[in-house]
């Protein structure tokens, strides 16, 4: 009798150590799909972030042309960036300053920010003395 009291208790604690383990292993399979859910969720966010934060700089740069087209003196030089509301609540900062180098060369930055993602568009724009007219010579992503 004593016997078989030992043997069903071998049985009870091997029983118990393999709920233990087979409960780890789905606890560490749980933990692995609520990371890669987490990560999946939040790479869908970053990229809906940095692309309102590129149409946001893209229409701060497009505005900075148009302000260069409708007044031909125009230059936050001296009165410092302005700010572009864009769609979605979002905002960029425009800076136009005229080269120092090259006469008739003006240079957009426009930089906005969402979520911690920015984007930067520099643009140079050749603008004619005689004629006023404006025309891009380089747009680029920085």
């Amino acid at each position: 009798m004593i016997d078989m009291d030992r043997t069903f208790l071998n049985k009870g604690q091997a029983f118990l150590a393999l709920t233990f383990f087979i409960g780890g292993i789905l606890m560490v399979a749980g933990l692995l799909i609520a990371l890669v859910t987490i990560s999946y969720v939040d790479t869908g966010y970053g990229v809906a972030a940095s692309s309102k934060a590129q149409e946001a700089a893209t229409a701060g740069a497009e505005d900075g042309i148009l302000q260069l087209d409708r007044n031909a003196t125009f230059s936050t030089a001296v009165s410092g960036p302005y700010t572009v509301s864009a769609a979605s609540s979002t905002t960029a900062t425009v800076t136009v300053t005229p080269s120092s180098t090259s006469p008739g060369l003006v240079t957009i930055l426009s930089t906005a920010t969402v979520s911690g993602h920015t984007k930067n568009i520099n643009v140079v724009v050749s603008e004619s003395v005689s004629t006023g007219q404006i025309s891009v010579v380089s747009w680029m992503n920085i």
